[in-house]
């Protein structure tokens, strides 16, 4: 059975830090891509990030673009997404995401596993 586990969210100023970590289990982790969706009250699930199984490829919303990055340790399991310059605009759940193929995928058909999320709260 795979599991996502998230962690690493919280409450922060805007222009603050966080790094979310999703923590796998249940398959082999380093075979496939990995992403992170976020979903903010009232809207839908949106793409965040992801990146390949090696870690060489990654792709961002235009939203995140320069301030967050994605990266993966294969041998702890581990994806982690480092949000910099956090804004208002970035509160919601943040949910990582697993998928079947090894490429970055930026839709939410493109994975098969999720975590429960985590709540990231930018106050202005």
């Amino acid at each position: 059975q795979v599991q996502l586990v998230e962690s690493g969210g919280g409450l922060v100023q805007a222009g603050a830090s966080l790094r979310l970590s999703c923590a796998a289990s249940g398959r082999t982790f380093s075979n496939y891509a990995m992403g992170w969706f976020r979903q903010a009250p009232g809207k839908e699930r949106e793409f965040v990030a992801a990146i390949s199984w090696s870690g060489i490829d990654t792709s961002y919303a235009e939203s995140v673009k320069g301030r967050f990055t994605i990266s993966r340790d294969n041998a702890k399991n581990t994806v982690y997404l480092q949000m910099n310059s956090l804004k208002p605009e970035d509160t919601a759940v943040y949910y990582c995401a697993g998928s079947v193929v090894t490429y970055p995928v930026p839709i939410e058909g493109g994975y098969h596993y999720w975590g429960q999320g985590t709540q990231v709260t930018v106050s202005s």
